[in-house]
């Protein structure tokens, strides 16, 4: 199962993200993985997983991915990209993302670089047995040498979704998703957009379903999160329902849980007892799943 959650701040995605992608560790059977990617530029997932490490950005292993995109020598073959517009494209810029890597670098890049090691390599294993990855971003406007890393990026998130057949992979997203690109989109199985009472979250909402269609991603469903009264979500639910997105669950605004925050501490690993409801209501949502698969 491959699931997207997305959001925009502040609303409790990646606390969401990250106790589902530890629920289903919890139940992972012999041989399967779960794996929980940090694709927010915040890069906070680690906290709602009670991660202690700090496992290096993707996107920051430099000579790692200019070696792997062939983007320091002459790329050649039908899965490398170039200015020359015969199968290839580059990018310009006289900026340097990695002062070793750019120096050598020719403007021309490998599509499908190799990735298949990288979660056993890089990933931070952590409670349940979980494993993180840590996307990072790529720096944008004026820094030049920026394609061969989002070339890596995008085939990382590819082999995540594509080969990793006996994998759960819970993905932490910001609330554009558009980067997922229309074939990599198609690998996702179902988009949790989380809402908290408010019209201005739930328009959001509104843009990230249609942004999800547009890249291919069929099933979109919302969670209502930080609710302290029913009438809220009456209303919340009915805007929903004009936008044609069903509410899968709701979640109720727990002061615990923004201790737990402060402190941080992962929900499941919160003092016993303290976030039970919200933990409860997650673990709702990881059984309404299956009925997406």
């Amino acid at each position: 199962m491959k699931i997207a959650v997305a959001g925009k701040g502040g609303v409790g995605k990646t606390t969401i993200a990250g106790t589902l992608a530890r629920l289903f560790a919890r139940e992972a059977k012999e041989g399967e993985t779960v794996v929980a990617v940090d694709a927010d530029p915040a890069m906070n997932l680690k906290f709602a997983l009670g991660v202690k490490e700090n496992p290096a950005p993707i996107s920051e292993l430099k000579d790692l991915i200019f070696e792997r995109t062939a983007a320091g020598a002459s790329a050649s073959g039908s899965g490398s990209a170039s200015a020359s517009g015969s199968g290839s494209a580059s990018a310009s810029g006289s900026g340097s993302a990695s002062a070793s890597a750019s120096a050598a670098w020719t403007g021309v890049y490998r599509l499908n670089p190799k990735v298949s090691d990288i979660i056993e390599r890089y990933g931070a294993r952590g409670p349940d047995g979980v494993t993180l990855l840590v996307m990072g971003t790529v720096v944008q406007g004026g820094t030049g040498c920026v394609c061969p890393e989002n070339a890596f990026l995008r085939a990382l998130l590819r082999h995540l979704l594509f080969k990793e057949r006996e994998s759960t992979v819970v993905l932490d997203m910001e609330a554009g998703v558009e980067h997922l690109g229309r074939g990599t989109a198609k690998g996702v199985d179902l988009m949790l957009a989380v809402v908290e009472p408010g019209m201005r979250s739930v328009e959001t909402v509104d843009r990230i379903k249609k942004l999800a269609e547009d890249i291919g991603i069929k099933k979109v469903v919302a969670v209502l999160n930080k609710v302290t009264d029913s009438g809220a979500v009456e209303k919340v639910e009915a805007k929903l329902r004009e936008f044609g997105i069903p509410l899968l669950e709701t979640i109720p605004y727990e002061q615990a849980l923004v201790k737990a925050d402060l402190e941080g501490t992962a929900p499941l690993d919160a003092e016993a007892g303290a976030t039970a409801e919200v933990v409860g209501r997650i673990k709702r949502i990881k059984e309404k799943i299956f009925l997406f698969k």
